[in-house]
C-alpha cells in the first residue's frame, strides 16, 4: 500500500498554526508566572503559616496533584455557569492551568526551602531582618535555585497539558490542528507538523527558562 503525504495542505494553512502557536505561547507565559508565584505563595504558608491556612492549602494541594487536569478545565469551563460565572475559553485555560501549576510547583518550592540550612535563617534574624525579608532575600532565591530543573519541568508539563484546552475551543496549537485536519483530511501530516512544533515549544521553552532562572531570579552559582 502506497502513502502518499502531502504537506503542503498543512501548511499552507500557516495562518492557522501560527495563531496555534502564540495562543499556547500566551497561555503558557502567563500560567508560568502566575503558577509559579501561586506555588511560591503556597509553599511559604505550608513552612511558616498558621496551622488552619497550611490545612487548607495542603487541601488544594493533593486536590489538584490527584485529579486530572482535563477534569479541573472542565470544572471551571462547564461547572462555574452553574455557579453564575461564566468565563471565556482562554480565561477559563489559563486559570484551569494556573491552578493546576501552581500545586506542583509549591511542592517543588517547599522541597527548596525545607533544604535552606538554618544557619541562614538564623544569620537574617541576627541582622535583624524581618521573617518576610528573611523569606524574600535568604531563603527563596538558592531555595529557587536548588529547585529550578524541576520547576522547569512541571513548567513544560503545563505546556504540553495546554493541548486539552482546545477541547473547549481554545484556539491554541491542537485546536488548530484539528481545525485544519477538519477541512483537508490530512490528519497524519497535520499532527506530524503539530508535534515538530510542540517539540520546538518545548526545546525552546526550556532553554529559555534556564537561562532566565541563573541571570533573573537567583543569580549564577559560584565556586
Amino acid at each position: 500500500m502506497r502513502v502518499e503525504l502531502d504537506f503542503i495542505a498543512v501548511l499552507t494553512q500557516w495562518p492557522l498554526l501560527l495563531t496555534g502557536v502564540m495562543w499556547t505561547l500566551v497561555l503558557t507565559v502567563v500560567s508560568a508566572v502566575l503558577g509559579v508565584l501561586l506555588g511560591i505563595g503556597c509553599a511559604w504558608t505550608r513552612t511558616q503559616g498558621s496551622a488552619v491556612m497550611r490545612g487548607v492549602v495542603g487541601a488544594y494541594v493533593e486536590l489538584i496533584r490527584n485529579t486530572p487536569f482535563i477534569v479541573q478545565l472542565f470544572f471551571i469551563f462547564f461547572g462555574l455557569p452553574v455557579a453564575g460565572i461564566r468565563l471565556s475559553p482562554e480565561w477559563a485555560s489559563v486559570i484551569a492551568m494556573v491552578i493546576n501549576l501552581g500545586a506542583y510547583s509549591a511542592e517543588i518550592v517547599r522541597a527548596g526551602i525545607q533544604s535552606t540550612p538554618d544557619g541562614q535563617i538564623e544569620a537574617g534574624l541576627s541582622l535583624a531582618l524581618t521573617r518576610a525579608q528573611i523569606f524574600i532575600h535568604v531563603v527563596l532565591p538558592p531555595a529557587l535555585q536548588r529547585v529550578w530543573p524541576a520547576l522547569v519541568s512541571q513548567i513544560i508539563i503545563v505546556m504540553l497539558g495546554s493541548a486539552v484546552c482546545g477541547q473547549i475551543a481554545t484556539e491554541e496549537l491542537s485546536y488548530a490542528t484539528n481545525l485544519i485536519q477538519s477541512r483537508n483530511f490530512r490528519a497524519f501530516e497535520a499532527f506530524i507538523v503539530s508535534t515538530l512544533l510542540y517539540l520546538f515549544l518545548a526545546v525552546g521553552l526550556r532553554s529559555v527558562l534556564n537561562w532566565v532562572g541563573p541571570h533573573l531570579l537567583f543569580g549564577r552559582r559560584h565556586g
